[in-house]
């Protein structure tokens, strides 16, 4: 089965240098139809404003992904780690017993574009930690990349949940096959451009709950459509 959850139908907060959508519950946004699927918690498509950003704040066991798509975000924390991250950059914290943070776009002209996301973690209370890494889009184009697991698979990303995270790049008229577990929960998100999905047509911003589907077909719509497909335990 596959339920398609629209752009427009998202949360939607603007502070200004902020320009936020809320697939889930997030913040002043409460839908109890929406308050996640299976562990993923949060998927928030945010735009900052040249200049501005998220000052320090706090989190505890979670795991955090910030997939950038356009522009630099400077990531700062009590760790000790500094770091750009990049157009093709995929950063993940641990917060486990808890970190501070700050996310900066630094530029004086250009806009950052990114994904946050948040998965349940599988154990409470463990060392904080992050973990970066860029995955170019030729490492993307017309396949289904790696890009975070449970075990590092594949130079991936390590997470603290038994969930897969995939990213791909497609051109119109690529096509893509997904075998998984029909009983394992699948999520699709379109980050850009157009898709079809078993027959299903998903644009910019959409994303798609999937559930006992042994095989899931992607087929680009559009040139340079990006993809993230979550598969969850």
């Amino acid at each position: 089965m596959i339920t398609v959850r629209q752009s427009q139908a998202r949360g939607h907060a603007n502070f200004g240098w902020l320009d936020s959508r809320h697939t889930f519950s997030f913040g002043n946004y409460y839908d109890p139809k929406h308050m996640g699927f299976g562990t993923l918690r949060v998927i928030n498509d945010d735009h900052v404003l040249p200049g501005a950003g998220f000052g320090p704040h706090g989190h505890r066991d979670m795991e955090i992904i910030s997939y950038v798509l356009e522009g630099e975000l400077e990531h700062q924390d009590n760790m000790g780690h500094t770091s750009i991250i990049r157009a093709g950059d995929v950063q993940r914290i641990s917060a486990g017993t808890g970190i501070a943070h700050s996310e900066y776009n630094k530029s004086t002209n250009q806009p950052v574009h990114f994904l946050q996301i948040w998965i349940l973690p599988k154990s409470r209370g463990i060392e904080p930690s992050y973990e970066q890494k860029h995955f170019s889009v030729d490492q993307k184009q017309g396949k289904l990349t790696l890009v975070a697991s449970p075990d590092g698979q594949n130079q991936s990303l390590t997470i603290n949940q038994d969930a897969r995270l995939y990213a791909t790049v497609l051109n119109e008229g690529d096509r893509i096959d997904y075998r998984g577990d029909s009983d394992r929960l699948c999520w699709l998100h379109v980050a850009k451009g157009s898709v079809e999905i078993n027959g299903e047509t998903l644009e910019t911003g959409d994303g798609a709950a999937i559930t006992e589907e042994g095989k899931i077909n992607l087929l680009g719509k559009k040139d340079n459509t990006e993809i993230l497909l979550f598969d969850l335990g």
